[in-house]
């Protein structure tokens, strides 16, 4: 008799046991399986728009409508988040199916938890913001995968976005994790559209009109290029004079470029409105310049502040 409850007390440990690996089992297979169907839905979007726009890779979409960039984006960052979501989930029904086999009352379980999670409660409202602010940034479009943010605390790529965190990749090429509760404000400059604002000295005594017209003609010509036609929304424009000096006039002439596409318009304009001016003889005006206030201020001013030093103006991203 003793024999026999011992190999009845034997089985029903190794039933446990089995159980227990085959929700363990059962937790992984269900995992994989979640992935696999996000992943398809989100290959699913991508090829959809891609066949839509005739593209064999996604960078090609940067002169397709911005939309059809947009809807990559956003879905890679969907799946990201729900792959995320999916896994905690799983992790933690499994948990609680573990805890069953093994003896342990669920119910009187929950109930204790729902106790120390009222007493923890104030602690995990920074956990909830994270998460919901995630959620919120995501399913409004704020950002997604591969945009150029400015979050205030960090600026840079959004290489992936967490279910509490949000990596930042700057120009440095240092990564910042980035809380989601903690985002205040999003500035997103790789959505829709964007625009170059360049700000050029001339020289004072210089014919405005004159001037204007070789950049806007300038300008013209560089956005009707082969490399830029397809990324030029709309006609470079000339808003005029932006600030008077003793030796300069600056004008300003700005383009309306598709969004991401601006930092490296900006640096092909420049290069085209050097070429220009060179041809046409006009020289930019040195904007350094040192004013010394006297022996007698440069006494009472130490540490550099007996110099006056007028920085150069520099071209902006904003007016």
């Amino acid at each position: 008799m003793d024999a026999w409850d011992s190999f009845i007390e034997a089985l029903t440990t190794y039933s446990t046991t089995f159980r227990i690996i085959g929700v363990l089992i059962g937790g992984g297979i269900t995992a994989v399986v979640v992935r696999i169907l996000i992943t398809r839905v989100v290959a699913g979007v991508v090829t959809g728009v891609k066949r839509t726009h005739k593209v064999d890779d996604t960078r090609e979409l940067s002169s397709s409508p911005v939309a059809a960039m947009r809807s990559v984006q956003r879905a890679r960052t969907l799946g990201s988040v729900l792959n995320n979501f999916a896994t905690w989930i799983i992790v933690s029904v499994v948990f609680i199916l573990i805890l069953t086999e093994l003896g342990f009352s669920v119910t009187a379980l929950v109930a204790s938890a729902g106790i120390i999670g009222a007493a923890l409660g104030f602690g995990a409202q920074s956990i909830v913001k994270d998460v919901l602010n995630g959620l919120f940034m995501v399913f409004e479009d704020q950002l997604g995968v591969g945009d150029v943010v400015d979050l205030g605390m960090a600026e840079g790529v959004v290489e992936r976005v967490g279910i509490r965190v949000t990596e930042i990749r700057d120009v440095s090429g240092t990564l910042w994790f980035v809380r989601n509760g903690e985002i205040l404000r999003v500035g997103n400059h790789t959505q829709d559209w964007s625009r170059v604002i360049l700000d050029l000295p001339v020289p004072y005594d210089s014919n405005i009109d004159e001037i204007q017209n070789l950049l806007l003609e300038s300008a013209q010509t560089f956005a009707a290029s082969r490399d830029w036609r397809r990324k030029v929304i709309e006609d470079p424009e000339v808003w005029g004079v932006q600030s008077l000096s003793a030796e300069a006039i600056t004008l300003r002439l700005v383009i309306k470029v598709r969004a991401g596409e601006q930092w490296a318009a900006q640096r092909a304009l420049y290069r085209a409105l050097k070429e220009t001016l060179d041809q046409r003889k006009v020289d930019i005006p040195p904007l350094n310049r040192m004013v010394v206030d006297g022996m007698e201020g440069s006494r009472t001013r130490r540490g550099g502040e007996g110099a006056r030093v007028t920085p150069p103006i520099s071209s902006s991203s904003d007016e």
